[in-house]
């Protein structure tokens, strides 16, 4: 039982087990699952879906600040991915064997290939300014932030971009198999994430440039290479995120597209117990966290809480998960607990 309460996924995991316990006493339907039009409906299935593209995201950012960095661009890196896409496939209304139907301004793959390379390109510039040039990693990523947005902006004149083109809106909306699309994008990106940093030596490789990036280029390790490679992965996830955010919402909105969603996907970092100094990091722990924070979110609204306090609220229930994941804080605890109870016994 010890070695369970030292498991770095526990504390996260018990978490979510409280926050759906008090969804399902606040909501008695919350666990009610329906099949209607060929895919699933409930609220369990409504908070993977929002919470996919935060795990995307929450992804990227593992590996940059396992690295000991931080990505604080990432969601002026889903505007601006969000915006290629919107913009390159928008949707004509023609008319075609007397029927109307809506075609695209270029085809969707190449829209989609366009969207992600322009994401991976913001994180590329991110990486070579970390490693390159020698910034800090809050600099470095702060100049996107402002600028990225900005960009995002000027690519769609400040409007929001509508797109009105069908097959489009399978990422973010579509279902496969009874549960979301987007949900399985998540899941094959985590799949694919951990099998590289299991079964190859890449997660040793990140992990030993987190705690120590000069002793791993003495060590003859491309310390440099791999931090790039890591911030356009992050720039890369950002991409896919965006593709699903502008899928759900069918348009494309440079001014509130991913805003503030590089907090969240902080948070859900570490909540899963990857450390901020580098070194130790959970993909799983950070899928958990970004799911903590969507249930919590849904926990929030279902509980009535008014909507001006309800950031102070998700603040509180983070610092005390928080506290709880510090072993610190668990040991200084049970020192006051022992203490009292010692000196009674004398």
């Amino acid at each position: 039982m010890q070695s369970l309460f030292k498991h770095r996924l526990f504390w996260p995991f018990l978490t979510l087990v409280l926050l759906l316990a008090v969804d399902a006493t606040f909501n008695p339907g919350f666990w009610s699952l329906q099949w209607r039009d060929g895919h699933l409906y409930g609220s369990v299935i409504d908070i993977l879906n929002r919470a996919a593209p935060l795990a995307l995201v929450a992804l990227g950012m593992t590996l940059v600040i396992a690295t000991r960095g931080i990505d604080i661009s990432v969601g002026a890196t889903i505007a601006i991915a969000a915006a290629v896409a919107a913009l390159m496939i928008g949707g004509d209304l023609v008319i075609k064997d007397g029927v109307a139907q809506r075609v695209a301004h270029n085809p969707m793959w190449l829209a989609i290939l366009a969207s992600l390379g322009a994401a991976t390109l913001c994180g590329l510039w991110n990486g070579l300014l970390v490693a390159r040039v020698g910034m800090q990693p809050i600099i470095a990523t702060l100049i996107l932030m402002v600028a990225g947005r900005g960009i995002a902006q000027l690519m769609t004149d400040g409007q929001i971009i509508t797109v009105y083109y069908e097959p489009f809106f399978f990422i973010g909306n579509g279902f496969l198999l009874g549960l979301p699309f987007a949900v399985y994008i998540a899941a094959i990106v985590w799949l694919v994430l951990h099998l590289l940093m299991t079964r190859t030596a890449l997660g040793l490789f990140i992990q030993s440039i987190g705690i120590n990036p000069a002793a791993s280029r003495m060590a003859g390790l491309p310390e440099r290479l791999i931090t790039v490679c890591v911030y356009a992965f992050c720039g890369l996830a950002a991409g896919v995120a965006g593709l699903v955010i502008s899928s759900n919402v069918k348009s494309a909105d440079a001014n509130n597209a991913g805003l503030l969603m590089e907090l969240d996907a902080i948070l859900a970092v570490t909540l899963g117990g990857t450390l901020l100094t580098g070194g130790r990091f959970s993909l799983a722990g950070s899928v958990l966290g970004a799911l903590i924070i969507q249930t919590l979110t849904s926990t929030i609204y279902s509980i009535g809480v008014p909507p001006e306090i309800n950031m102070v609220v998700k603040a509180a229930v983070v610092f005390v998960v928080m506290l709880l994941q510090s072993a610190e804080f668990r040991a200084a605890v049970r020192g006051w607990i022992v203490r009292p109870s010692a000196g009674g016994a004398r």
